[in-house]
């Protein structure tokens, strides 16, 4: 068996130095989680209660399965924006009636749930996930609608939301509406488009135009409930499926409705009993190096998070900055790509690109463990063909067909992050640990490069250079990107699915595995293995 074996001295100064930085970067995530999880704070909270109303959070543990996980996404998006962070919309993966479901749940204690440009990303990244990996979705609808400042930045592309139910509809992924407050203008499609739609007596409503606006628009007198009731819509209008007389019948009525879609996945299950990594998880905090320039050997991660610590590595002596094998997580075979030592060369892309092809025949997932800097630069390296072979493990990366997770362990720079699957070559899912780094170069470089490029300029135009000023430039440029990489600026835009804990690692691949065996497993055909 190809057990790995571990150097790890967990009595050194760099191991404990290390995990100090790694605990230091979960309580700053820790921290805001807990702002996400507050919502609008603490009175519109209790507003919100004192009506009669259950917490987004509250129905979710409601409508998930008893004791079974919950893994979810973007929770810290809009961070360091106007707006609220988690974008008063809840999403992520749970069980209900042992039907792994896409869940989408407003917030209605942050501004009544309005959508904001944010919310809107996470949404739709929420139904693109649902897509992709063929699961039911069902949404926990309470929102006021648009907020309107920002109109500009939604209207248009809001109307994805609509496609997006739609399509899930049109490719037999069931679609669950439980509506248990306002649903107005757009959003009363959200029911409209739904295969199904629960609606709570006495609080549900759902309607085109409110009293105000059919008052200035026909004239008409209306209330709320002769409009967009729940009643109505049971008895009159049909848009109503299920009539709930409280929160609790609907999530009720909505398990009953997933019990009944007879729900099977596509892919194969996993292998029973699978035995746990031989090594501590939580010792994986001390392996991460809290300096993004330090490497770390990747295998002491495999060790802690793989099936039983079994990793039967794939061209070991070559190309080895880049690690390649085959293993399981939590039963599910995944061949694997992690960083060693950072930068990619002609051997590790041409290697990277064979194992790629080689997963896609025996249809295998692929999860990437990104910690680059980038492909190598240099004139021994250009004339070498760096950018050909750069582009045969992009390529192969585009091209793949089997699902791709992917974990910036530490760093993701330049187009390494391309090469090993980042966001534009749309993985499955992708999340960050708490320390990574995400731009075309580090802070210092990219700072580093401009001076350069300043300095060469005004040589050639015979004009003194100001170091004084380029020094206040450069330090300007370094602290921008800085800050532009951390990973809660980057999270907060949606350019991964989350920020998880290094130690939750093997959970959160187990569960996204989990996810994306809903649907079929199928490597691209059509091609033999080429050297390269």
């Amino acid at each position: 068996m190809p057990v790995l074996r571990t150097a790890v001295d967990t009595a050194s100064e760099t191991y404990q130095s290390n995990r100090k930085y790694q605990l230091e970067m979960i309580d700053q995530l820790n921290e805001q989680l807990e702002l996400v999880i507050a919502g609008g704070g603490e009175r519109y909270m209790q507003r919100h209660r004192d009506r009669g109303k259950l917490p987004v959070r509250e129905r979710l543990e409601l409508l998930l399965d008893p004791d079974s996980p919950f893994l979810e996404l973007a929770p810290l998006a809009a961070w360091g924006t106007d707006f609220t962070v988690g974008a008063s919309v809840l999403t992520g993966i749970g069980v209900v009636e042992g039907v792994e479901c896409m869940v989408i749940g407003h917030d209605p204690t942050v501004r009544g749930g309005a959508m904001n440009p944010y919310s809107l990303r996470k949404t739709l990244r929420a139904l693109e996930i649902a897509r992709l990996n063929r699961l039911p979705v069902i949404n926990l609808v309470e929102s006021g609608g648009a907020d309107l400042p920002t109109q500009a930045d939604l209207f248009v592309p809001a109307g994805r939301i609509f496609h997006e139910l739609t399509e899930l509809s049109s490719l037999a992924i069931p679609t669950v509406a439980l509506v248990f407050g306002n649903s107005t203008a757009g959003g009363a499609y959200v029911p409209g488009m739904c295969d199904y739609a629960v609606l709570v007596d006495n609080r549900a409503k759902v309607f085109l135009g409110g009293p105000p606006l059919v008052k200035m628009a026909t004239g008409e007198d209306a209330d709320d409930e002769s409009l967009g009731g729940a009643d109505m819509h049971s008895r009159i209008s049909g848009l109503s499926d299920y009539f709930a007389v409280d929160e609790l019948d609907a999530i009720r009525l909505g398990r009953e409705i997933i019990s009944r879609i007879n729900w099977h996945k596509l892919g194969p299950a996993p292998a029973a009993d699978p035995l746990p990594p031989r090594y501590d998880p939580e010792e994986i905090l001390g392996i991460v190096s809290s300096d993004i320039k330090v490497p770390f050997d990747p295998r002491e991660i495999l060790a802690r998070t793989v099936d039983d610590s079994d990793f039967d590595e794939y061209k070991p002596l070559y190309g080895t900055s880049l690690v390649t094998g085959w293993a399981q997580i939590h039963g599910y075979p995944v061949g694997i790509l992690a960083n060693h030592r950072g930068v990619l060369f002609s051997e590790e892309a041409k290697k990277a690109s064979e194992f790629i092809l080689l997963a896609n025949q025996t249809d295998t997932p692929l999860v990437f463990l990104q910690n680059t800097t980038g492909y190598m630069v240099g004139t021994e390296y250009e004339q070498g063909g760096i950018i050909k072979d750069g582009a045969k493990m992009i390529n192969s990366v585009t091209n793949s067909a089997v699902p791709h997770l992917t974990i910036n362990m530490n760093s993701s720079f330049g187009a390494g992050n391309y090469g090993m699957s980042g966001r534009a070559y749309d993985p499955r899912l992708m999340f960050a640990w708490p320390g990574a780094k995400l731009a075309v170069m580090g802070a210092a470089q990219l700072a580093g490069v401009m001076s350069i490029v300043g300095r060469a300029s005004a040589a050639s135009q015979g004009k003194p250079f100001d170091e004084e000023a380029d020094a206040k430039r450069t330090a300007a440029i370094e602290a921008q990107i800085e800050a532009e990489s951390h990973a809660f600026y980057v999270t907060a835009r949606l350019y991964d699915d989350g920020i998880v804990d290094p130690r939750d690692t093997r959970t959160v691949l187990g569960m996204s595995l989990s996810a994306v065996h809903s649907n079929t497993i199928a490597g691209r055909r059509g091609f033999g293995v080429f050297r390269m």
